[in-house]
């Protein structure tokens, strides 16, 4: 089982983040957005009342074979864990 955090932000705003955090887990850089385009995890929203495109907040369960299992959008990050850990314990049955 591994987690992987991808964001827009650059590696030095990413290390900076982990370092305040300590997640445990890599963070990779997706300056370009192609991660995010890919995954549908990138579009219009709006933030203090303005249109932008921005990161959809979002997590992915991809099990060892690639397949995406479980696929959560704008998940609040509270919910985060307990979806995806509830994702993997029924993929596993």
């Amino acid at each position: 089982l591994s987690a992987v955090g991808i964001s827009p932000d650059s590696p030095q705003a990413q290390r900076r983040f982990d370092e305040r955090y300590c997640l445990g887990f890599p963070l990779l850089s997706d300056e370009d957005h192609a991660v995010a385009d890919a995954y549908g995890a990138w579009g219009r929203r709006t933030m203090y009342g303005e249109r932008t495109m921005a990161i959809i907040r979002s997590a992915f369960v991809i099990d060892e074979e690639g397949k995406i299992i479980e696929t959560l959008y704008e998940v609040k990050p509270e919910e985060t864990v307990p979806r995806v850990l509830g994702a993997i314990i029924a993929a596993s049955k």
